[in-house]
């Protein structure tokens, strides 16, 4: 549901957020909302410089803030929007950091805002992560005072971690701490692995802005982005305070607002179970939740459930609707039945009135969009292969080079191995030298990052060798958004969105793959999506795209729910065994991934397990018994 705009509304007043103890706002996606959050900051600042008063922010850093950022940045440029009379102060900092240290909260702020506006220097109150040990107490004691000094915070800007934590206020923070040094939880870590190139690089303490220190202030929004944060965003709004999930404190703020993107608010109850807390309007896609839902509760199959299940778990209205629960189970089960298929191109020859793909074109033209050089056959190996073995003309695209994610041993040994065969190689010298001689979060140098790019480029080859798929249908996009040797990517661009439009036209194909999983750790495939959306936005008036359908899978992070898929292609042993082969040519993703997120698990042995997982879903809904699902969901541009 799109809110027009963000005002502060006292939670739990209505049956639909009965639920509920913190307002919050869910907006279509994180960039709409971001624009409203920015323009009640922007009404802020000029409200206070009409009363010739300083407006005292409290700022976040991280992914959530940053279109925020731009967006005032923006009005300052084009509106005229002045920060001279803005007061900043950062909620937290790593500690021991080095404010010019690329990942310093320090740089983080410079570079997406204040280096951009007319904000004084002196203005800005940053946590100074180089103060020494025997300072640091009476540090955040005077840093605690300053903030009071200005009459504590007119607006507080947050994020959440998924630990619970606003700021470093890591679980049992005490509701009234004040500015002070705090160890980081492992998860806090894990979570900022991908920005400082492995765990081992992240700090283990920060100093940080205290629980009472934010609840002091006198308006907070918190934006919630992405179904990373689902879990932890229900338990802050809807659980028990406790210190524990430090963010329930703001249960307790007399002005505080969640501003969430759909996917983040997924776990409310009354975004996941609507029905539970009002009158529906039911959808299909409604019903088939509701049901699936059910069938899960009570852990009995689609065809045992009773009326009286659909009446105890508030339902009724659902039976009113549709009669009985043997004719709304039949109905479900059929549903959910028909997603089935042993043809993801299509079946041949046969009646494809209740099959998720056409049988016609026979032999279909199919694009496989693979944000980095593995997503293909993690996400959908086991399809890629029955496409193949199915006689239709398959193409994988490589969206980026992925060379960020090969750690610099495995690249060392590849420079080592190309010394060895070329001695008098100036190059392979070149990269040797950088990778022993690298300190810190240096960025890669270019010979570096080609070299990693190599690895992965000549990993998918062995993969998709072993699939049967001819080199000449192997595409390597390198989109120029990826390419920037740090974690921190550009923004997407025409660049990006021509090579997309390019190959998609040049092949014309009848199907396209792409993930929509949009939970990975450093936010690649979000971007990867959008460059596939804004392609198909340019190329949608072309005939050719009439006879083209778009299949969304998911990669190693998260899974479609089962009433979302639209598509399941189950896998025999045999196949899941060849997939499993298939992901092994991706040597330098295996053993120690840089970017793990926060499953420990290989990737082969997490995707085997969702897609068991998955299978089990669909038996334990009364359909047919598989080793295997890989899922897709369609969708309509």
């Amino acid at each position: 549901m799109i809110k027009e705009d963000i005002g502060f509304r006292e939670a739990g007043k209505f049956e639909e957020t009965r639920f509920e103890k913190i307002h919050n706002v869910i907006f279509e996606s994180s960039q709409e909302a971001s624009l409203l959050v920015a323009r009640e900051i922007a009404n802020l600042i000029q409200r206070k410089s009409e009363l010739n008063e300083p407006c005292v922010l409290g700022l976040a850093t991280g992914s959530s803030p940053i279109k925020v950022y731009e967006e005032l940045v923006r009005m300052h440029k084009e509106e005229g929007l002045s920060f001279a009379g803005v007061v900043t102060f950062n909620l937290d900092e790593y500690y021991p950091m080095d404010k010019n240290d690329i990942q310093s909260y320090y740089h983080f702020m410079h570079e997406h805002l204040f280096n951009h506006v007319n904000i004084h220097p002196e203005n800005i109150n940053i946590p100074d992560g180089q103060v020494s040990a025997e300072e640091l107490q009476q540090y955040c004691i005077d840093y605690e005072m300053k903030i009071i000094s200005y009459g504590g915070l007119d607006f507080q800007l947050l994020g959440i971690g998924r630990t619970g934590h606003i700021g470093f206020n890591e679980p049992g923070s005490h509701v009234n701490s004040g500015t002070r040094s705090i160890t980081l939880d492992h998860i806090t870590r894990v979570d900022a692995t991908a920005s400082f190139l492995g765990i081992d690089n992240v700090p283990r303490k920060a100093i940080t802005m205290g629980i009472g220190t934010v609840r002091n202030a006198k308006r907070i929004v918190l934006l919630g982005w992405g179904i990373s944060k689902a879990g932890i965003i229900k338990k802050t709004i809807e659980g028990e305070i406790s210190s524990q999930v430090p963010a329930t404190y703001l249960q307790e703020h007399h002005n505080t607002t969640f501003v969430l993107d759909t996917e983040a608010s997924s776990e409310l109850t009354r975004v996941k179970t609507p029905w539970l807390v009002k009158s529906c309007v039911w959808t299909d896609e409604l019903k088939l939740k509701a049901v699936a839902w059910l069938s899960e509760l009570t852990k009995k199959p689609f065809l045992k459930l009773t009326d009286k299940d659909y009446n105890d778990n508030g339902m009724s209205s659902l039976l009113t609707e549709e009669g009985t629960a043997y004719d709304l189970n039949i109905k479900m089960f059929n549903k959910m039945q028909q997603t089935i298929t042993g043809w993801p191109g299509g079946k041949p020859n046969a009646d494809d009135t209740y099959r998720p793909e056409r049988s016609v074109p026979e032999k279909k033209r199919v694009i496989i969009f693979s944000p980095h050089p593995d997503d293909d056959v993690i996400s959908m190996g086991g399809t890629f292969d029955r496409l193949i073995e199915q006689g239709h003309e398959v193409h994988v695209a490589y969206q980026t080079s992925g060379n960020i994610a090969v750690s610099n041993e495995e690249a060392l040994k590849f420079a080592e191995i190309s010394k060895a065969l070329h001695p008098d190689s100036r190059m392979s010298d070149k990269i040797i030298e950088f990778l022993q001689n690298r300190t810190g979060n240096e960025i890669d140098s270019l010979e570096v990052r080609k070299l990693k790019g190599l690895i992965r480029r000549s990993e998918s080859f062995g993969a998709t060798r072993y699939l049967g798929l001819p080199d000449s249908n192997v595409h390597f996009l390198d989109l120029p958004f990826y390419e920037t040797g740090t974690v921190k990517k550009n923004n997407l661009s025409d660049a990006d969105i021509d090579i997309m439009s390019d190959i998609i036209e040049r092949i014309k194909p009848h199907q396209i793959y792409a993930a929509g999983d949009l939970a990975d750790p450093h936010g690649t495939h979000k971007v990867c999506l959008d460059s596939l959306f804004e392609a198909l936005k340019r190329l949608k008036h072309k005939d050719f795209m009439n006879d083209c359908w778009v299949w969304l899978y998911r990669g190693a992070w998260h899974e479609w729910e089962s009433y979302q898929i639209d598509m399941a292609v189950p896998m025999s042993p045999d196949q899941v065994l060849k997939k499993r082969h298939a992901i092994f040519y991706h040597q330098s993703q295996k053993d120690g991934v840089m970017f793990q997120g926060d499953d420990s698990r290989e990737f082969w042995v997490r995707v085997e397990d969702r897609n068991r997982l998955t299978a089990e879903k669909y038996h334990s809904l009364g359909l047919a018994d598989y080793s295997a699902i890989e899922a897709f969901k369609r969708y309509h541009f």
